[in-house]
């Protein structure tokens, strides 16, 4: 695997490069061919934030996980990136029955857990073009953490999201 490592309030030092790119290099076997990913180290209020994003063919895994220590941060990542990678395989598998992207061989099938999510409620609502700042407005007065809304200024649906560092994210579609 190939990694890229950037820092945000913190310096990547060699030792942190290095203990992750040995928990990394477990997530080698699963895959045919070398892949790029990227490692971002962060300090955010004394939580030590560690974000990675692996770029497969057809798909993006992304993790982001936080704790007091840079180490137990790692730990937890390469954890939650291998269920990650289980259960994209799995998924691939029960689509395709091939393995172009990953190597099967050397994945373990999650369990199946009882019963899967399904859809219990749909919502239906009218909507009225709105600017951005009108949505956030509508998102906050419903305590929500994202509101769907017709933009007035593209004549699009767009969603905006309220970010876990207190700012908004707006997603607008693209065909």
């Amino acid at each position: 695997m190939k990694l890229a490592f950037t820092g945000k309030n913190v310096e990547v030092t060699e030792a942190l490069k290095d203990v992750t790119e040995k928990k990394l290099s477990r997530l080698d076997k699963y895959f045919d061919k070398d892949v790029v990913g990227n490692v971002v180290f962060s300090v955010e209020r004394n939580w030590k934030v560690l974000e990675i994003t692996i770029n497969l063919p057809g798909t993006i895994l992304r993790v982001e996980e936080s704790s007091d220590d840079m180490y137990t941060s790692i730990d937890k990542a390469v954890d939650v990136l291998e269920r990650q990678i289980r259960k994209y395989k799995t998924r691939l598998q029960k689509r395709y029955q091939s393995g172009e992207t990953i190597r099967f061989e050397n994945v373990m099938p999650l369990e199946e857990e009882g019963e899967r999510p399904r859809v219990v409620r749909t919502k239906r609502f009218g909507m009225k073009p709105m600017s951005v700042e009108e949505a956030i407005l509508q998102m906050e007065l419903l305590r929500h953490n994202f509101f769907v809304f017709m933009n007035a200024e593209t004549d699009e649906v767009s969603v905006i999201y309220k970010r876990k560092d207190g700012n908004y994210g707006l997603i607008e579609p693209e065909f």
